[in-house]
């Protein structure tokens, strides 16, 4: 019949770019490092759906559209990003990450351990056809009448059978790990 204390109350928040931003950012590596650039890229198509029990997380599912990838900056190089390195930059990443076969990235939990307000978040991140263990560390900080989250985590092109976008013959090459950011805020 339900309705006991014993019961736990489910929720769901339904989060994507209306709440905040996912971000990647890029470092470069090579004996020819300083020529390239330091990217941040934002996503600009996602869902992160979480649903809690109580108080608690109890699951957390993100999807990317890969395709909503934008280039915003970059930093560094012997010369300033233009415009047209932008869309060379997406169209190169868009044919690393294999978008037309694999147009999401989904990280799905499997284990949520909290220590103070840090959340250890772990679980399968699935990109470019490989699935792969993941793990995001998120901070949840009261921000008014709502929740300032902030989750970042690094995901390594090696991990996923990726290659990593070189030039000069790999003397220049984006670095293995790239930094995900995502700052969001709940009312």
């Amino acid at each position: 019949m339900g309705g006991g204390s014993g019961d736990r109350v489910v929720t769901r928040w339904t989060l994507g770019p209306d709440s905040g931003e996912l971000l990647l950012t890029t470092g470069v590596t090579g004996s020819a490092s300083r020529m390239g650039h330091r990217l941040t890229i934002a996503m600009r198509s996602w869902q992160a759906v979480v649903d809690r029990e109580g108080e608690e997380p109890a699951a957390v599912e993100v999807t990317v559209d890969v395709d909503s990838l934008d280039v915003l900056r970059g930093e560094g190089g012997m010369t300033p990003l233009s415009g047209a390195e932008k869309v060379l930059i997406r169209s190169n990443a868009l044919k690393t990450l294999r978008t037309k076969r694999f147009p999401q990235a989904v990280f799905r939990s499997t284990e949520i351990d909290r220590d103070g307000d840090l959340y250890r978040i772990a679980g399968t991140l699935e990109i470019a056809g490989h699935s792969g263990p993941q793990t995001l560390e998120v901070r949840v900080e009261a921000d008014g009448d709502g929740w300032r989250i902030r989750g970042e985590a690094g995901v390594r092109h090696t991990d996923f059978s990726l290659k990593q976008y070189s030039m000069l013959m790999g003397a220049m090459k984006v670095a293995d790990e790239v930094r995900v950011t995502l700052v969001v805020t709940v009312a």
